[in-house]
C-alpha cells in the first residue's frame, strides 16, 4: 500500500511559502513572483486582505476580507496552521516586493533541524525596545519551523487583542518573543540568512558586491521590471557557479581516475558522464541517424528521407553552433573557424546518457595574420540527460469495467463467429467485468433491402444464441448507414449512448480478446490523460507460409508466424 506509506509514517513535506500581497500589487508584482520562483518551490500561496475582480492565472490566492495589515498577518497565521501545520516542517514568508532565491533556500532547510524552534531572517532592533530582542523583517522574508508554528498558535488571540503596533512583522516578532521567548536570528546552525537592501535605482547587472550575490533574498523590490531583471542576474550568478562546480568536479574526477586500476584510459568522455551504451548482442546495437543541414535519413513514418523541421532542425542547428563555440574557445586567437558546410552528420539517443552526435564540419580556419585555409573536421559531441523527473500518474485499477465496441460491414461477416466465439470463452466463462455493442455498418443500398433481406441476420442469430447461453448477458446492438465508415464517426454514435466514465475498447473481428489484455487496456488507459494503442501481433496467412506443410506446434516458435504491426491503429482504448 505504498500510496498510503507516507501519512501513516508522518512524513512531512520540507517547505511552503505564503506570499503576502494586496489587491494594488497582485496583479503585478505578486504575478511577478509567481513566473520568477513560485514554480521553484513545493508549493505557493498567495494571501491579501480584498480580493481583486480576477484572479491570475496559475496562481492560488486566499483572501481574508481586510486589509488591515495586522489582521491580515494573524489570519495568514491561523490559516497556515489549520491548512497545512501537520503537512510541512518549514513555511517561509515573504512579501510580494522581495526576491528570493528559491534554490538557496530550499537548501538553507535542508541543512536545519527540524527539532528546533526556528525563527530566522533579518534580525531588527525593535523601535524604542529591548536591545537583545529582535524581529525578522518582513520585507527580507523569514523562515518559521513547524515546532514553532505549534506553540505559537494558541497565543495569536492573544496577540492580536494586547499587541499594538504598525508593522505586522513586528506585530509578529513581538507576539513570539512575548509567549514565546524566542527572538529572531539571521545565524543559526551555522547557517546564515544573508540578505540585500536594493538602494533606489539600482542596476542588478552591475551589482558585483559580494553581499549581492550571496543574498537568499533582495528587497524592496519596486517593480515587475526590476523583479525579471534580478531574476536574469540572480540566474547568471547560478549558472556560472554550476559551470565552476562542474569544472572542479571533472578535474577531481581526472586525478582520482589516475589512482584506479584502470588508470587514465579509465576516463570516460566527457568526463563525469556515463560510458557509452555497450551492446552484448547484435539485437541490442543502437543505430545512429544520418542528416545533413536540409534532410533526415531516418524518419518518423518509415519513408527513408524526409524534410529537416521543427525540433529536429532546431536541435541540428544548436548542436552546429555549439561546436563551432568549442572549437573556437579551444584554439583562439591562434585560429578563428567559421562553418562553410555541414558533410555528414550522425546522432543517436543513448539510454544511459543522453544524445550523441558526430559531426563531419568543412570550416574555413582564418590565422591571427589574415591568412584563410579550408579543411574538414570530424567533432563528437553529447547532449547529456538532465535530471530525471517522476512525473506523477492518476491511480488506476483493473477493476474497471470495459466496454468493447466492434464496428461490422459485410466484409467482416466470414469472421464475426470466431470473435464471437473468443470472446465467450476468455470473457463471458470467465466472467471478466466487460461488455459489448456490436455496430452493424450498412451500405445504403443494403439498408433499403433490410426489410427483405438483412445482411446482417446471421449475426443477430449468434448473438441471440449467446444470450439464451448466458442468460444474465445483453449484447446491444445499433445499426448504422454510411457509405464511408470511419471510426470517430462511428465513436461518435456510441459515445452519446454511454456515461462520460465509460472505458472503451475499440475491436476489430480479428482481435483476440482475453484477459490479460483487458487488464492492459484498464492500466494504460487514464481518464483525461492518456489513451491506448496497442501494437498487436499481426500473424501470417498459414496458407501462404506452410502451404500444406504442418505447423509448428512449439508456442515458443509463434513469433516466427508473424510480427508486430506498428502501423496498426485499428485498436485503441480510451476514455469516453
Amino acid at each position: 500500500r505504498t500510496r498510503y506509506i507516507q501519512t501513516e509514517l508522518g512524513f512531512h513535506e520540507r517547505l511552503f511559502v505564503a506570499v503576502l500581497t494586496s489587491k494594488a500589487t497582485l496583479n503585478t508584482l505578486a504575478v511577478a513572483v509567481n513566473k520568477t520562483v513560485a514554480h521553484h518551490f513545493p508549493r505557493v500561496l498567495y494571501f491579501t486582505g480584498l480580493r481583486s475582480t480576477k484572479v491570475p492565472h496559475g496562481m492560488v490566492l486566499v483572501a481574508h476580507g481586510d486589509e488591515r495589515p495586522i489582521w491580515l498577518m494573524y489570519e495568514t497565521m491561523n490559516y497556515i496552521h489549520q491548512h497545512f501545520g501537520s503537512d510541512y516542517d518549514w513555511f517561509y514568508v515573504m512579501q510580494d516586493d522581495t526576491y528570493a532565491q528559491a534554490e538557496q533556500v530550499k537548501a538553507l532547510v535542508t541543512h536545519l533541524s527540524i527539532n528546533q524552534d526556528v525563527y530566522l531572517g533579518r534580525a531588527e532592533e525593535f523601535i524604542g525596545g529591548d536591545e537583545q530582542a529582535r524581529y525578522c523583517h518582513g520585507g527580507f522574508g523569514y523562515l518559521l519551523s513547524r515546532s514553532l508554528l505549534l506553540k505559537l498558535h494558541p497565543h495569536l488571540d492573544s496577540c492580536r487583542n494586547e499587541i499594538l503596533s504598525v508593522r505586522p512583522d513586528e506585530w509578529l516578532g513581538r507576539c513570539i518573543i512575548d509567549f514565546l521567548g524566542i527572538t529572531c536570528v539571521s545565524q543559526l546552525q551555522g547557517q546564515h540568512y544573508h540578505t540585500y537592501e536594493l538602494a533606489k535605482n539600482t542596476e542588478p547587472e552591475k551589482e558585483e558586491v559580494e553581499e549581492f550575490q550571496a543574498a537568499l533574498a533582495v528587497h524592496p523590490v519596486s517593480d515587475m521590471t526590476l523583479m525579471y531583471r534580478l531574476h536574469k542576474q540572480f540566474s547568471r550568478i547560478q549558472l556560472d557557479r554550476a559551470y565552476q562546480e562542474i569544472q572542479d568536479l571533472q578535474m577531481q574526477i581526472r586525478n582520482l581516475t589516475a589512482l584506479t586500476p584502470a588508470g587514465e584510459a579509465g576516463v570516460t568522455w566527457p568526463v563525469g558522464i556515463n560510458a557509452p551504451f555497450l551492446p552484448k548482442s547484435r539485437f541490442e546495437v543502437i543505430s545512429w541517424d544520418y542528416f545533413t543541414e536540409q534532410h533526415l535519413f531516418s524518419c518518423p513514418d518509415g519513408s527513408p528521407k524526409c524534410e529537416l523541421s521543427g525540433a529536429s532542425k532546431a536541435d541540428v542547428s544548436e548542436i552546429i553552433v555549439s561546436a563551432l563555440e568549442q572549437l573556437n574557445r579551444r584554439y583562439q586567437p591562434l585560429l578563428r573557424f567559421s562553418k562553410r558546410q555541414l558533410l555528414n552528420g550522425y546522432r543517436r539517443f543513448d539510454p544511459t546518457r543522453g544524445m550523441e552526435y558526430t559531426l563531419d564540419l568543412l570550416l574555413e580556419a582564418v590565422t591571427q595574420k589574415g591568412h584563410t585555409h579550408v579543411l574538414a573536421k570530424r567533432v563528437s559531441l553529447v547532449r547529456p540527460l538532465s535530471k530525471v523527473e517522476i512525473i506523477p500518474m492518476p491511480y488506476v485499477t483493473e477493476a474497471t469495467r470495459v466496454q468493447l465496441v466492434l464496428p461490422l460491414t459485410v466484409q467482416d461477416l466470414d469472421y464475426v463467429a470466431n470473435f464471437l466465439d473468443m470472446f465467450a470463452m476468455n470473457t463471458l466463462d470467465t466472467h471478466d467485468n466487460a461488455l459489448l455493442t456490436l455496430l452493424f455498418v450498412y451500405h445504403p443500398y443494403d439498408a433499403q433491402r433490410v426489410g427483405q433481406v438483412d445482411v446482417f441476420a446471421g449475426v443477430k442469430a449468434m448473438v441471440g444464441e449467446l444470450e439464451k447461453r448466458y442468460a444474465e448477458v445483453k449484447i446491444p446492438w445499433i445499426s448504422v448507414k454510411t457509405e464511408v465508415p470511419s471510426q470517430i464517426k462511428l465513436m461518435d454514435i456510441v459515445s452519446k449512448k454511454h456515461p462520460v466514465d465509460t472505458l472503451f475498447f475499440l475491436a476489430t473481428v480479428w482481435t483476440e480478446v482475453n484477459m490479460e489484455f483487458l487488464n492492459r487496456c484498464r492500466m494504460n488507459t487514464i481518464s483525461n490523460w492518456q489513451v491506448f494503442f496497442p501494437v498487436h501481433f499481426q500473424e501470417f496467412n498459414p496458407a501462404l507460409v506452410y502451404r500444406g506443410e504442418q505447423t509448428a506446434s512449439s508456442s515458443t516458435d509463434f513469433l516466427r508466424d508473424g510480427h508486430f504491426d506498428r502501423h496498426a491503429f485499428a485498436e485503441a482504448c480510451f476514455y469516453n
